[in-house]
């Protein structure tokens, strides 16, 4: 049986070889160029060279061709040829290309690549809507190298990383192939089906390669690169580029213009490079264009480049893009690396009659048993060859997965992970069962050492335990931690179960409970390391706690796409709880304030008094238009809706130790952030709600709002908090209306400034207002700068804050620490 399926195999293997074009594509120094394109004239077939120059080509039976190479730089070449007996292998020479100016018109006033330019800019958008709505063939190919990458990064091992990283610590961390069909109807509807799906390494992975997030467009205004940078075809691209026309060249009745691209200010979010554009057809022939890390606001990117080509549709007068490749190299501590994702179109039709349900909110799924091709079905259907490099990835890495998977080797595993420290006790320490999928895990103290008048010294300690399906789409933990006060000499534990049981809708069911010191605002707006710098050092004790034992069962579930609804049941118990120490590093001439937040010169009223409850809370978030991915393992939500996200809840408290505790509140809440192309994001969120029959309810359950007096921020709280807002000055039982409103200008005006443009800084702009019936309106205004840091380290971000309330106003200085880009 074993030999009649070797037979078979070798058997389809020759056949698609039977129709195979194959050669070598090198420059007159017999140097191999990667990604020419290779394409059959007035056909939609087509492929490009790999990286080392070579290519395949599959053909539907023998006859007559005519094959193009086509490259950047490099004069075209069409050969015919007949082939009858295959693999047909032709070796092809490319020359360069030599531009003139002879052709060209030039006047001795106006720049002439000037006119070009305008030219193009006047004619996109006849050119975008021609390709308003087509389908096409995908395929994508990624790869990242990695060199000199250490052993551990910031205290975490990070091991071979599946076996890429050589003796040198270096080589092959990720490659990836997918095959598609796509369909696109602008400006909103994409959809993706990947037929085929192969990641080095894993016989089981799905390659995360998109055609949607490989889609970028000259044409465009602003490409998306983690910021907006400004395209040298934008509308406004003459306030942001210079343009020079270096030649022209012709192919065949058609004149390609040679044109350079240099930005005119070197801070901009701009690219460099070169444009090749077809004279009177004012089209693209091919893009050439770099851009750096600080131009997208990542600084360990050193280098990113797009190239483009693209090919002539005489039907309809139309260069469509064939190929693109995207290239990259990086570098952080000590290491870096560099990769390239190469995408080739094939098979366009710009004439699609789509059928009604064609488009919906996934743009993207997997035809059944996708990532189960053998290496047959490649050989047939990829059209860019593999290197030698790469091959040998997929042949080592495939054969390495079965054994890493394998008992043996994942007990070895864990024999050196799971060692046994003598700091372990006090830092933490982890047990795996890799083959078996759990884990125990255990958190020292000295992590969570911190401060507070209440408990004085106190840290924190827990028992976890964890277990996971192969394919992770279900989880098991339970948990339990111990928190010591050394002041108060109280021992509080609490302990959670929890059960994801799938990634599709995300549901997920707990149980929490136990007895804990707890902030008044259940959010915590009061980070305990921020709170024990301020406490000790300077004397600025704001942290308020009271004792919460609680039992509570909550669930949550993804209704329907776009719909995510959370209930909780809970019963609590809450008493009072009240300074124990006043210990401080520095003796400052004033005192402590009480554990009252409503009279913190009382030490000796409690805020609340001792009392039970019972509590219910709904909340659902709905996602208008929320697009999303459908893997095989899970769902995956794109966050880029043109429409705001409501959040809506309602809590009922019931079943108090005494009627006056218990209550009803509804509340609401809009957020959104517009992106506004190379002028940045605009971020809003509007929020307000009510109680009914809350007279007589304990502060515990008034709305909190997010504070802040310590100066610094180092929560992300742009769109739900304020800068410098008393904690519990505004809290509230009545209605109120909360609105936050910020916009980061991402360069769009300080990278204007000669010499301040160099620092790379966003300017940010900003309006937080509270509006409840017992105050007059707290509002606050804040003028920051961000992206600030030392070197490749741009985490901070400064603001001057200016607030006014009641007739009075104050002003702060608050440093902010970010990991996002936005």
């Amino acid at each position: 049986m074993i030999q009649k399926l070797l037979f078979f195999a070798l058997l389809l293997l020759s056949f698609t070889l039977q129709a195979q074009v194959t050669g070598l594509v090198t420059d007159a120094d017999n140097n191999s160029l990667p990604y020419v394109n290779v394409y059959v004239k007035d056909a939609t077939l087509g492929t490009t060279t790999n990286a080392s120059g070579t290519y395949q080509l599959q053909l539907d039976k023998p006859g007559t061709y005519t094959l193009v190479f086509q490259f950047l730089g490099f004069t075209k070449q069409e050969i015919e040829i007949n082939p009858q007996r295959f693999p047909y292998v032709l070796d092809v020479t490319l020359k360069p290309e030599t531009t003139s100016l002879d052709e060209v018109v030039v006047d001795a006033k106006s720049n002439p690549a000037d006119r070009i330019i305008r030219a193009v800019i006047a004619k996109k958008s006849q050119i975008l809507e021609k390709k308003n709505a087509y389908t096409a063939d995908f395929y994508s190919r990624g790869i990242w190298r990695v060199e000199n990458a250490p052993e551990k990064f910031f205290g975490q091992d990070i091991g071979d990383l599946g076996g890429g990283l050589d003796s040198t610590r270096s080589g092959i961390v990720y490659l990836s192939e997918t095959l598609s069909k796509i369909a696109v109807r602008k400006p909103d509807d994409f959809k993706e089906t990947i037929t085929a799906s192969k990641v080095s390494g894993d016989d089981n992975g799905f390659s995360f390669n998109s055609a949607q997030e490989a889609e970028f467009s000259f044409y465009d205004n602003t490409l998306e690169v983690n910021t907006e940078l400004v395209s040298p075809l934008a509308d406004n691209a003459f306030n942001y580029y210079t343009y020079k026309l270096e030649g022209a060249f012709r192919e065949g009745d058609k004149l390609i213009n040679k044109i350079t691209v240099s930005p005119k200010r070197e801070n901009d979010r701009i690219f460099r490079g070169t444009l090749y554009i077809v004279e009177d057809d004012w089209q693209l022939y091919g893009v050439d264009l770099t851009t750096n890390g600080a131009a997208i606001q990542v600084p360990f990117i050193e280098f990113l480049g797009f190239k483009h080509s693209f090919k002539y549709d005489a039907n309809l007068d139309l260069w469509v893009k064939i190929s693109q490749n995207i290239d990259f190299s990086f570098k952080m501590l000590g290491f870096g690396g560099n990769g390239r994702f190469t995408a080739v179109y094939s098979n366009y039709n710009f004439n699609p009659d789509f059928e009604r349900g064609t488009f919906t909110r996934e743009v993207l799924s997997f035809k059944p048993e996708a990532n189960k091709k053998d290496s047959v079905f490649w050989q047939l259907a990829r059209p860019v060859p593999l290197t030698l490099e790469e091959r040998n990835d997929y042949t080592f890495k495939d054969s390495l997965q079965e054994k890493r998977n394998s008992k043996p080797y994942k007990d070895s595993v864990d024999s050196v992970r799971n060692r046994f420290s003598l700091a372990d006790p006090i830092l933490g320490y982890s047990y795996q069962n890799s083959y078996k999928r759990w884990r125990l895990s255990y958190e020292g103290p000295i992590t969570t050492i911190n401060f507070n008048t209440v408990q004085g010294f106190n840290a924190f300690a827990g028992l976890s335990y964890n277990s996971w399906t192969e394919d992770y789409k279900q989880a098991f933990s339970v948990s339990a931690q111990a928190n010591y006060g050394l002041d108060d000499e109280r021992l509080r534990l609490t302990g959670r179960i929890a059960k994801r049981f799938n990634r599709t809708s995300r549901s997920v069911l707990s149980l929490t409970g136990g007895i804990k010191a707890q902030q008044f605002n259940a959010e915590e707006p009061i980070t305990r390391l921020g709170n024990s710098f301020s406490t000790l050092i300077w004397k600025r004790n704001h942290i308020k706690l009271y004792d919460l034992e609680f039992v509570r069962l909550a669930y949550s579930e993804e209704l329907v796409n776009g719909l995510q609804l959370s209930a909780q049941l809970g019963y609590e118990q809450r008493s009072p709880l009240f300074n124990t120490t006043d210990q401080t590093f520095f003796d400052w001439d004033f005192g402590y304030t009480s554990n009252n937040p409503l009279a913190p010169d009382d030490f000796n009223t409690a805020a609340f008094n001792k009392h039970s409850l019972a509590k219910l809370n709904l909340q659902a978030v709905i996602h208008f238009d929320q697009k999303y991915m459908s893997y095989p393992d899970g769902k995956f939500n794109l966050d880029e809706s043109k429409y705001p996200t409501l959040i809506v809840g309602a809590e009922q408290a019931f079943a108090g130790s005494d009627k006056q505790y218990n209550f009803t509140e509804i509340k609401a809440e809009l957020r959104q952030e517009l992106s506004l192309g190379n002028k940045g994001i605009l971020g809003y969120a509007f929020s307000g709600g009510t109680f009914f029959n809350a007279d007589g309810i304990s502060f515990v359950d008034y709305q909190h709002f997010n504070g802040n007096r310590t100066y610094l921020n180092f929560r992300d709280t742009r769109l739900t908090g304020f800068n410098n807002m008393p904690y519990y000055e505004y809290s509230t039982r009545n209605s109120f209306f909360e609105v936050h409103v910020e916009h980061n200008f991402k360069g769009f005006i300080l990278g204007k400034i000669p010499g301040i443009r160099a620092l790379n800084l966003n300017l940010i702009g900003g309006v937080h207002t509270l509006s409840t019936l017992e105050n007059k309106p707290y509002t606050e205004l804040n003028l920051g700068l961000d992206n600030l840091g030392l070197g490749k380290f741009k985490f901070f971000r400064l603001d001057y804050v200016h607030s006014f309330f009641g007739g009075g106003s104050e002003q702060a200085v608050v440093l902010g620490f970010k990991l996002s880009t936005n």
